[in-house]
């Protein structure tokens, strides 16, 4: 079968595609023959060789994906093959088959499109445990949610608008901007702008719960806009650019992660979260109780992933190019040949 793989670290030319054998499930697990996988950030970090969370040695990245139980190993069900899945991984996902635990192979959303089952999982579960299992968002509260066009952001918006909230959506550009307010966003408002916190203030006199994927200047700005019992969520960090090779790029790095002092906390009456959903996967209980709560929101309110752009398999290169150059919107998917 064919399969991205890589197999060192570096730009987007190291991500090659290859013939590579087909997996085989083991016991507990299942074969799931891909139409689409995700695109994520943290496969661009991984690629760069900055992110923990890999294999070591050469390796497919892809951490999730929708498609069709092919095969079942010991201790499964014979009568799941066939059945159309979203899959949730560590890796293997830019592939035309992969191999997951089975409970890790989560029955498609029969609402959704197999696009649309692929640009789920990893975004709206990551938007949905941050802001209502962590940050426990209540109607009425105004939201500010940083990267609001991209795959998590554009979740956020989603979610905490048909919850109730007042969104304040951060973007950079004309387009992502119109996008935020399609989705129902009360404002959207460039980060560009060196005064936008000010004109936040203006606005709203402040923010109840900041979503933080961003880092940096960004964050240090939002940071003047929480109100008392506030929270904020870190669930990423757009602006990380470690470069190993430079060490000037180590001091900038350090200094532009998203931090906060137990002291200024205190001033007024805040918490601060950081999520992962990838440490999350290691409880399957609670994760799939997680899940639960937001299949069952996303069907009542007719909630949609937005997918943003499609690239065949050979062109996963041109995907990560393609978000690294901050033009994205929505999530950006890879088609696996055949797929519809």
């Amino acid at each position: 079968m064919k399969a991205i793989l890589l197999e060192g670290k570096g730009g987007p030319e190291v991500l090659k595609l290859k013939e590579v054998p087909e997996p085989k499930p083991g016991k507990g697990e299942v074969c799931v023959k891909l139409d689409y996988a995700g695109v994520n950030y943290a496969e661009i970090l991984s690629r760069k060789g900055l992110y923990g969370w890999k294999p070591k040695g050469a390796y497919t990245p892809g951490m999730e994906g929708s498609g069709v139980i092919e095969a079942v190993g010991e201790g499964v069900s014979p009568t799941l093959i066939g059945q159309r899945v979203m899959v949730g991984a560590k890796f293997g996902c830019y592939a035309e088959k992969v191999v997951v635990p089975a409970h890790l192979a989560i029955p498609a959303l029969k609402q959704f499109s197999q696009q649309e089952n692929a640009a789920f999982l990893v975004n709206y579960m990551t938007a949905w445990v941050a802001l209502f299992e962590m940050a426990k968002v209540q109607p009425g509260e105004t939201m500010l949610i940083t990267a609001a066009a991209g795959g998590v952001g554009s979740a956020a918006v989603q979610l905490c608008v048909k919850w109730g909230c007042t969104v304040i959506g951060l973007a950079g550009s004309d387009e992502k901007l119109a996008l935020v307010k399609k989705l129902g966003a009360a404002h959207a408002v460039n980060y560009r702008d060196a005064d936008y916190h000010q004109k936040i203030e203006q606005l709203t006199g402040g923010v109840d719960v900041i979503l933080e994927m961003v880092g940096g200047d960004i964050y240090k700005k939002n940071l003047k806009l929480i109100r008392f019992f506030g929270r904020i969520v870190v669930a990423g960090f757009a602006s990380f650019n470690l470069k190993k090779w430079n060490p000037f790029s180590w001091y900038k790095t350090w200094k532009d992660l998203p931090r906060i002092d137990i002291a200024t906390m205190s001033h007024k009456s805040i918490g601060i979260f950081a999520f992962h959903l990838g440490y999350l996967l290691k409880d399957t209980e609670r994760t799939m109780q997680c899940f639960e709560r937001l299949r069952e929101f996303v069907t009542k309110h007719d909630i949609h992933p937005i997918v943003g752009k499609i690239f065949p398999l050979e062109q996963a290169a041109e995907a990560h190019r393609f978000i690294e150059s901050r033009k994205s919107t929505g999530k950006v998917l890879l088609k696996m040949n055949g797929a519809e």
